[in-house]
Formats: structure tokens, C-alpha cells, sequence
């Protein structure tokens, strides 16, 4: 934590979360785990979800806990309810309540997942996570969606094949949540969507890379300059405690090439 913490990408005073509790999914590795790295920095307890990465989890969490943090780890399949159902159980009997819930899990452009997995994981699981962490989110409490640009205009701009049908998924997944916004409005909580360029050092973007190659410096040529993992992790904390938007939505990097 410490390569984080000396520096200016620090977003949140610490001690500024003191006595509230975290949980972002998909935050064993990248920008998952370094958003727990800044909540844990400003006082959070966090509970970093994994889908097969326990030993990456057990590692991040060691890491919190050298430098004072409380820090669960729970394994938990978010397109399998019985297991996401467990993962809020044992939040709710660790630290009672939750007071910040990211949702950064996603994928879809696996080799080995059935055809419509990406709809699966990007909406539905999403949706169903967000329903199953109600009972545990009060008056107060935020919820972040983390997209990303060729997702989040994916209907006013094409983006490329091989993640066409991804950024669909996506986009329908915040459609979806963006519809339980008047409810959350009636029980206090706030929600916000948090959508990025391409981020260097992802696995989408490595991926992404391998299908269409030169297409990572072709965007950041277009961008001017692309976020890294640690930046882009920054702005996702950020979102989990700065006032929200009017639209719902922060948009982060370059948007100049994507219709609205």
C-alpha cells in the first residue's frame, strides 16, 4: 500500500471514513483492489469480494491489516444468488451494516463462459447484488456502478467488435440500476455511475489489445492521455463520497470522440 499512499492520487483523508464499512466487488486485483487500498487508507473497514482469487484476496487483505485497517475477504460468484446471498450474511454478522458498495465486477470476454454470460454478469448479477445489499445499505449510504466509455455511449458510438457485445451488457446492466434510482431515492440512498476510457493495465484492455492490436495507442492518441489502474481506482473512490452529479454519472478521461 505504501506505492499508493506517498502519493498525490491519495482521494480521501485519512480517517475521513472512520466507523463506515466498503464492499467492492471484483477487488482482489486492479482497480478493485486498489479502490479497498484507498478506502482502507481513509478508516473504512472493507471487504474485498473475489470469484476464484482467494489467494490475491488473503494477500490484499494481509497488506490492509499491516497498516491498521479491518479487512473481511469473501469469495462470492456474483451471478450465483446463493452465494452473493452469503457474502451479504456474513457482512451483516462481521460489521452490522454497509455504508459504501462498488460495484466494479465485470467481464464477459472470457473464452470459457457460456454465450451469454457477459448479459449474465454486466446486468443481471449486478441488478441482484444491488437487491441483496439493500437490507444492509441505510439512509446515507452510496452505491457506485464502474463502466466505461465505449459501454456507457455504446449507443451513440460503435466501438470495436470484439467488445461490442460486452459494452452492451454493460450498458444494460447501468440501465437497469439507473431504474432502481427512485427507490433508492425513497430509502436515502444515493447511487452514482462512475464511467472511464480505456484504463492501462486492465485485463479488459489487455484483452482488448490481443484481439485488435495497436488499438490501446491508437485510443491514446485520440485521448491525449490514458488513466492508469491506481488513477482510475481514485476517481472511483472519490465518487463514493463527493457529491452526486445531477445526471447520475462521472465521466472520467477524454469524452471528446464519444457522441452523447
Amino acid at each position: 500500500m505504501e506505492h499508493l499512499l506517498s502519493t498525490s492520487l491519495t482521494p480521501l483523508a485519512a480517517g475521513s471514513l472512520a466507523g463506515k464499512t466498503a464492499l467492492v466487488t471484483g477487488s482482489s486485483r486492479g482497480i478493485g483492489a486498489d479502490t479497498v487500498r484507498y478506502f482502507a487508507h481513509a478508516g473504512a473497514n472493507v471487504v474485498i469480494n473475489f470469484r476464484n482469487k482467494a489467494a490475491r484476496a488473503e494477500k490484499l487483505a494481509a497488506e490492509l491489516r499491516d497498516h491498521g485497517s479491518e479487512a473481511l475477504t469473501v469469495g462470492a460468484d456474483l451471478t450465483d444468488r446463493e452465494s452473493v446471498q452469503a457474502m451479504f450474511a456474513t457482512v451483516e454478522s462481521t460489521f452490522g451494516a454497509l455504508d459504501i458498495f462498488v460495484l466494479n465486477a465485470s467481464g464477459g470476454m472470457e473464452s470459457d463462459m457460456g454465450e451469454d454470460y457477459a448479459l449474465q454478469l454486466n446486468r443481471d448479477a449486478q441488478v441482484h447484488a444491488l437487491e441483496a445489499a439493500l437490507p444492509l445499505l441505510g439512509p446515507g449510504s452510496r452505491v457506485v456502478f464502474v463502466t466505461s466509455h465505449q459501454a456507457h455511449f455504446i449507443r451513440t458510438n460503435p466501438t470495436m467488435p470484439s467488445y461490442t457485445q460486452v459494452a452492451l451488457s454493460k450498458r444494460a446492466g447501468e440501465d437497469a440500476l439507473r431504474a432502481m434510482i427512485p427507490a433508492l431515492d425513497d430509502a436515502g440512498i444515493e447511487f452514482v455511475v462512475v464511467s472511464g476510457d480505456m484504463i492501462e493495465g486492465t485485463i479488459t484492455a489487455t484483452l482488448l489489445e490481443r484481439a485488435n492490436p495497436g488499438e490501446t495507442e491508437k485510443r491514446r492518441e485520440k485521448a491525449g492521455r490514458l488513466y492508469n489502474v491506481a488513477e482510475f481506482a481514485a476517481e472511483v473512490a472519490r465518487a463514493a463520497v463527493e457529491p452526486i452529479p445531477q445526471d447520475h454519472t462521472r465521466l472520467i478521461g477524454d469524452t471528446t470522440t464519444f457522441a452523447r
